[in-house]
Order: structure tokens, then sequence, then C-alpha cells
């Protein structure tokens, strides 16, 4: 279920949009590793104190935030606040069976 900070501005919800549809689509892809999802799944489940001012330079990741910015990333904040990390793992997370990670 997507879920917007309420101080997001438009420009924000929309990254978080596309971001969490990139998400949901890789996640979902049978050549994504499950590996790979769980590490996905791991990162959203993190508290944001335990990332400080970390950026994640993740692959998949970076390219959703690349691709719904229209910008060229390396890196994306590890943070809930920020609409691309929060919409790609969300993504994730909605797209996974429960049952398959034990959400």
């Amino acid at each position: 279920m997507q879920s917007h900070h309420d101080d997001w501005t438009d420009g924000q919800r929309a990254v978080y949009d596309e971001c969490h549809r990139a998400g949901a689509e890789w996640a979902v892809d049978p050549d994504t590793p499950t590996e790979d999802v769980q590490h996905v799944i791991n990162l959203g489940q993190a508290d944001d104190d335990s990332f400080g001012d970390a950026e994640i330079d993740y692959p998949p990741l970076v390219d959703a935030v690349a691709q719904a910015t229209g910008e060229a990333v390396t890196s994306v904040p590890a943070s809930h606040d920020d609409p691309g990390f929060r919409g790609f793992v969300d993504g994730v997370r909605d797209a996974t069976a429960d049952e398959v990670f034990g959400l």
C-alpha cells in the first residue's frame, strides 16, 4: 500500500509512486534473486537511526530513483523520509507475499 508523507510536495509524491512501481516490478521479476529481495526488505524494516546519514548505492534502487527523477544519481539517502528510498522498499514489500519472507 502506497504511503506518502503528509508534508511531501507533489513532486516527491510522484517520485515515491514511480519508485514504488519500480520496486514492485523488480521484486516479482523471476530474474531477481530472492536474496536481493530479502536484502531490500531488511533495508525497509531497518530503523532510520541505524543508517545515520548513509547513502545507498544499491543498483536497482539507484536506477529506480534515476528513472523517477530524470536525473543521474549514484546513491540514495537511506531514510524513510526520502521518497525514492521509501517508495522502492515499500513497493518491494507490498509485492512480496508475506509467507515468503515472514513479513
